[in-house]
């Protein structure tokens, strides 16, 4: 039963103060929850009456159901609360960055209102200012001029020395001369190391594209993990996020490489470094992620069976760097080599061996099998780099590695391996993640067994015309 206080202020206005009993603390004593409830002041006594009512009744009923609405505290502090129990709880680094990252935006739009208080509507208008032109805060762009690289060479740099002196990536530095966009306090470094002004080197534009639907996807995926947290502590009634409308993500079909392209390729790397020509050698074969392939350790290879085990990646992230972590599923998967692979490992194990001893005690020893000229881990991104390069240099199209891992999935579906077995190749959580991701291929595999139990028709056909 609850008791209901009405209270004036000195101003005169007039609250109400509900007290409702629920349950009893470890030493035996009633729980008292309290609620204040301000009244529209323009009311009429029967409209205030039953309002009253109705606030009292939901309160005793949340009571009942165990809810104990929380009305003080803002989504940002529960937020703030939530991430970092996912981080307790063993969430990945690099998932664990990308929430803060977002929560940037976040706390901005909507981390002030009440956690209790928090709407679809709001969450509605949030994605649609995520979709509109100019949101971006990290908008600008840096394009490189033709002056970047003259300087470059009037003063003696190579791509590796200037990185080094600005202290930025070398594939930084890559991009920039290749005209490609690179952040305003990466040009500024640069311009700074060869002693010149941005605007020498550097023509800043503005980036007033809106964010991509998949972003604003991820927006929404972290808010809706946050308030099913909440909804999950009994602290909202029903979690807001899950009546709200996000913008649809166009699937797109996966990117891979047909037999004649593959062979295009293959061709072409016979003249590539023998690094780079394993590395994608081995991403070809395993299917393997970009950061499984950097994170490969001698010590998961066994060169008698020729199997390979997948069991950590090498990831990035700008607040720790290159760092070691699991696979993407946490599980490690055993692959079989194909011999040519074995074969490229073998050279490039010797290659690598004489590598070390040239640098002696500059060796950083890590047990990686891909590693810069000193031994020190590879960065992800440095295969896409390289990739890219190569594509370019043998006018080939487009490559990017994630390509190798469908085309391998491809083969595989099309050949008929089963979906459970691709998914283990792949290192996918499940065979449903492949069946969903490989929706066409194994449509165009359905078809082609159609046709093949249809054979039996047209070999009936065909016998009784030659009787």
């Amino acid at each position: 039963m609850a008791t209901i206080e009405k209270r004036t202020s000195k101003t005169g206005a007039v609250t109400y103060r509900i007290t409702v009993a629920g349950g009893f603390d470890i030493s035996g004593k009633q729980i008292r929850h309290r609620r204040t409830w301000k009244p529209d002041s323009k009311m009429t006594s029967r409209q205030l009456k039953k309002a009253l009512e109705r606030v009292v009744t939901d309160f005793e009923r949340e009571i009942e159901q165990g809810y104990q609405i929380d009305r003080k505290q803002s989504f940002s502090e529960y937020a703030g609360y939530v991430i970092d129990l996912k981080e307790r709880t063993g969430i990945k680094p690099r998932t664990i960055d990308r929430y803060r990252e977002l929560m940037v935006r976040i706390d901005a739009a909507i981390g002030y209102i009440k956690l209790s208080e928090l709407r679809p509507q709001h969450l509605n208008a949030f994605y649609k200012n995520l979709s509109e032109s100019g949101i971006r805060t990290d908008g600008n762009r840096a394009i490189a001029l033709s002056t970047l690289p003259e300087q470059m060479n009037q003063q003696g740099f190579s791509k590796a020395s200037i990185a080094r002196k600005a202290n930025v990536a070398a594939s930084t530095v890559s991009a920039a001369i290749k005209g490609t966009p690179i952040k305003p306090d990466k040009a500024e470094q640069i311009a700074a190391a060869l002693g010149l002004k941005c605007s020498e080197v550097f023509l800043i534009k503005k980036d007033s594209r809106p964010l991509s639907n998949k972003t604003i996807q991820e927006y929404h995926a972290l808010i809706s993990a946050i308030m099913a947290q909440a909804e999950k502590e009994m602290l909202i009634p029903f979690n807001p996020a899950s009546k709200a409308t996000p913008p649809k993500v166009q699937k797109k079909s996966p990117d891979y490489y047909q037999p004649e392209q593959m062979d295009a390729i293959l061709e072409a790397l016979d003249s590539a470094p023998l690094k780079w020509r394993t590395i994608t050698y081995f991403m070809i074969d395993t299917g393997c992620r970009r950061g499984e392939a950097v994170g490969l350790k001698w010590e998961s290879i066994d060169f008698n069976t020729g199997i390979v085990t997948i069991e950590r990646a090498s990831l990035y992230s700008a607040k720790r760097g290159i760092y070691e972590g699991t696979t993407k599923t946490d599980r490690e998967r055993p692959l079989k080599l194909a011999p040519e692979t074995l074969s490229l490992l073998k050279q490039y194990r010797t290659a690598q061996y004489k590598l070390r001893l040239v640098n002696g005690d500059r060796w950083q020893e890590n047990g990686y099998v891909f590693t810069q000229t000193d031994g020190k881990p590879m960065h992800p991104d440095s295969i896409t780099d390289w990739l890219n390069k190569f594509s370019r240099a043998h006018n080939l199209p487009h490559i990017h590695p994630h390509a190798f891992r469908h085309t391998a999935a491809s083969i595989m579906i099309a050949d008929g391996i089963d979906l459970v077995t691709t998914a283990n190749e792949l290192g996918h959580a499940n065979a449903t993640t492949t069946a969903a991701i490989y929706a066409h291929q194994i449509s165009q595999a359905k078809a082609k067994a159609s046709e093949t139990r249809a054979g039996v028709f047209s070999h009936r056909k065909q016998i009784r015309e030659q009787a």
